[in-house]
């Protein structure tokens, strides 16, 4: 005679379903935050604007450009001058993106000189800070 103690027991299982929403959840969550993360480190300038300005994301290199033609590399006074010494400075420039943040009065053949000088650096990536309308 045999007698059973307690309950039977019952193979468990894992339902993964459950686990797979609240991960998209995460994810999702997640994404939709870290798009308004937009940090620059760089002057108040009159920017330009754009219909299609995409999400800004963190710049390591920011420029800011003032209507009087005075720079900024990431909150360090430079001149035209002496821009690419002061990016030959920065580790692993090469790989970097220059983020240019002009005010809309600036001349063209600043911004034009600035994207030259980056360009002899080794700098291939040039973003632009624009408002999106």
């Amino acid at each position: 005679m045999q007698f059973k103690r307690g309950r039977e027991l019952k193979k468990t299982r894992v339902e993964i379903i459950p686990m797979i929403d609240t991960v998209f959840f995460l994810l999702v969550f997640f994404m939709l935050s870290s798009l308004s993360l937009t940090h620059l480190s760089g002057l108040r300038v009159d920017l330009p604007t754009g219909k299609n300005a995409p999400p800004q994301s963190r710049a390591a290199l920011t420029l800011s450009v003032q209507k009087n033609g005075a720079m900024q590399l990431n909150n360090r006074v430079v001149t035209l001058q002496n821009l690419s010494q002061n990016l030959k400075r920065i580790p692993n420039v090469k790989s970097q993106t220059l983020t240019i943040n002009a005010d809309k009065n600036v001349s063209y053949g600043i911004v034009m000189r600035v994207i030259d000088t980056a360009r002899q650096v080794g700098i291939s990536r040039t973003t632009f800070v624009v408002e999106s309308l």
